[in-house]
């Protein structure tokens, strides 16, 4: 590429610029590929562990995120919603970081609850909010095994937020026999409320406290 200025002509070399894009996209290429891989590697051994049917189910893009929001509890149609949103809005700028922000925390909601299921405290959500892929890596390979008799997550009642589907070749999240007693909300099997007082009946006045009487004199000495 030239320009002439004057009677001169300067030459400009634009390869190396267009040669150090070109490196860049393929990095981000191979970069983007490889995260694939190991995520939906990873999927699949925690999928295992949940008793998911057919491992090709952790290497279906969008279908994958379905399944772990599935087993976190919360409905996998919700991850579509979110995608819809997204392309329908997410060219505005505020409502589409908005739409990017409410499916993060639908993936850390769901890794809390897969997280409990892998015998994980809620501390382990702060390693999946910094590094998700390495959190994925340590429920894939460590020697927990997949538990549901936990007490229900918070939604399970709410038809948005909760899971209502069926799906083939992947085991119902309901442990047998429901969701045990959670004792921060149920009392401890046994308990009895106290009896309702009878009708009409009003509690006795609260009578003020008797004065002390003031102590006796010493006797006199005897002359």
């Amino acid at each position: 590429m030239f320009e002439q200025v004057g009677a001169s002509v300067v030459y400009y070399n634009d390869g190396g610029s267009i040669g150090l894009l070109i490196f860049l996209v393929f990095f981000w290429i191979i970069f983007a590929a490889a995260g694939y891989v190991l995520t939906s590697f990873f999927l699949m051994r925690v999928f295992d562990k949940a008793g998911v049917q057919g491992k090709w189910r952790a290497w279906v893009p969008i279908y994958n995120g379905m399944i772990f929001l599935k087993l976190g509890d919360l409905s996998p149609w919700l991850l579509l919603y979110a995608i819809g949103a997204s392309i329908l809005l997410g060219w505005i700028p505020v409502v589409g970081q908005l739409i990017l922000l409410a499916t993060f925390i639908l993936t850390l909601m769901a890794a809390w609850r897969v997280g409990l299921k892998l015998q994980k405290e809620a501390v382990w959500l702060i390693l999946y909010f910094f590094l998700s892929i390495v959190w994925l890596g340590i429920a894939a390979f460590d020697k927990s095994r997949w538990n549901t008799a936990i007490p229900a997550a918070p939604w399970a009642g709410n038809g948005f937020l909760g899971d209502r589907t069926n799906w083939e070749g992947i085991p119902s999240q309901v442990p047998a026999g429901g969701y045990p007693a959670n004792p921060a909300t149920s009392p401890a099997p046994g308990y009895a409320a106290p009896p309702a007082p009878p009708t009409g009946y009003a509690p006795p006045a609260a009578q003020p406290p008797a004065s002390p009487e003031p102590p006796a004199a010493p006797d006199e000495p005897k002359a």
